[in-house]
């Protein structure tokens, strides 16, 4: 049987002296190349959608691939692709980046210029690992290899715009319409998210920041698994252990969380840190929340603006939330669209802090009643998102509750909502 192999290389010279050379290869068959680190992510995810069979043995990483950095990729395709074999091709093949490389979850590295040789030997030895790999995995191991969860960042355009609520909210919306869902605290100095939902817990995302290979067992010994089904990834609670969190080790929680939930939210505060930052980057859908009023919109457009410049977001990518919503005020949605360039949530969430006032001295926001305007919104925010099962969206545009949703009144879109 021919050995597939993909090549993910960004450079068009590089492509075809790699894909000519591949093609050389015996019982080598080369698929249509990739040219950046989405595209690789998405090709995989689309085939092992169908069948761990249909995915190529073999996956050649060029080092100059983007806009994920190589040995990031090779990470998250070790993680989420586990019977695929990555070969980097790289200009410094020296010990340390061999290391690095094997300790991110490469098969083999290949030096530049390629030779013949050493490319035909390091793909045949992965390409026979690979096909070990996916007899064991005929075998019945439950190892996950599709596409991924879905990851949402929300963060705030300055403190107390209501972050943390809109997450806790937005991941309790998805729990309960069936989405195995974690919900992250990457306000790493700050965060309240165990003060919120009433818990009392020992390990923290901190104690992930130093593990180089973070499998099923040790995710579960670190998640924090509440009353409502929801996995709980803390905060520390000594706030200078979120120094420990860096933005590799970000990345490679969220990809191992993205592994094996449905839906993974990150709370990631109003304070940008590298952490934060390669959680928004990697994110699916990142929110901004911000209230309508002069500072917390400015403070929206700042972070924006940041964002853009460091690289992390386009403007066009990020969606803006707002919160505490009323019809007289002089700032409406499409004035904070207009003003920071991005895009408006079309459910904003309206202002009634009477009704949260309860829940959030309690730290038991998780029990706010269902007739909260604000839970509605927010819920309705979540189905607006995606994040809720298509069954449950169509339920609540009927009237009806989410499943698991225990208060006593219908779930229903706030008329006055929408901004």
């Amino acid at each position: 049987m021919p050995t597939r192999i993909l090549p993910a290389v960004g450079d068009a010279d590089a492509v075809r002296s790699i894909t000519t050379l591949l093609s050389q290869l015996p019982d080598a068959e080369p698929v249509a190349p990739v040219t950046d680190s989405t595209q690789l992510v998405d090709t995989l995810a689309r085939l092992a959608a169908e069948s761990v069979d249909e995915l190529p043995e073999v996956v050649v990483v060029h080092e100059r691939i983007g806009p994920v950095p190589a040995l990031e990729l090779i990470r998250e395709v070790a993680l989420r692709f586990p019977a695929v074999g990555v070969i980097l091709v790289t200009s410094d093949p020296g010990p340390g980046l061999f290391q690095a490389a094997m300790d991110y979850g490469a098969r083999g590295l290949v030096a530049l210029p390629l030779g013949y040789e050493e490319l035909a030997s390091r793909v045949q030895a992965v390409a026979q690992w690979s096909v070990g790999v996916r007899r064991h995995l005929g075998s019945g191991v439950d190892v996950f290899t599709g596409s991924g969860g879905t990851v949402v960042t929300v963060s705030g355009a300055k403190g107390g715009v209501g972050t943390s609520l809109t997450a806790i909210q937005l991941a309790l919306a998805a729990q309960a319409s069936g989405r195995p869902t974690a919900l992250v605290d990457m306000d790493l100095q700050t965060g309240d998210v165990a003060s919120y939902l009433d818990v009392q817990f020992r390990r923290s995302v901190a104690d992930l920041a130093t593990i180089t290979d973070i499998s099923p067992r040790v995710l579960a010994d670190a998640v924090f698994r509440h009353d409502t089904g929801l996995a709980l990834l803390l905060a520390p609670g000594e706030g200078e252990r979120g120094e420990e969190v860096t933005d590799r080790a970000a990345r490679q929680i969220v990809s191992a969380l993205r592994s094996r939930y449905e839906v993974v939210v990150l709370d990631c505060g109003a304070q940008l840190g590298g952490a934060g930052a390669a959680a928004v980057e990697m994110a699916d859908t990142a929110l901004l929340v911000t209230t309508p009023d002069v500072v917390a919109v400015r403070g929206a457009k700042r972070a924006v603006r940041m964002w853009d410049r460091l690289q992390i977001r386009k403007a066009e990518e990020t969606t803006v939330v707002v919160n505490r919503h009323t019809r007289g005020t002089e700032i409406q949605p499409s004035l904070i669209r207009k003003i920071t360039g991005t895009e408006v949530a079309r459910t904003a969430v309206p202002a009634n802090f009477k009704e949260l006032q309860a829940a959030v001295d309690a730290g038991r926001v998780h029990e706010l009643d269902s007739r909260s305007t604000v839970k509605q919104a927010l819920w309705a925010l979540a189905g607006e998102l995606g994040l809720v099962r298509a069954a449950d969206a169509d339920h609540r545009k009927g009237g009806g509750r989410f499943r698991g949703d225990r208060g006593s009144a219908g779930f229903r879109r706030r008329k006055d909502g929408a901004g």
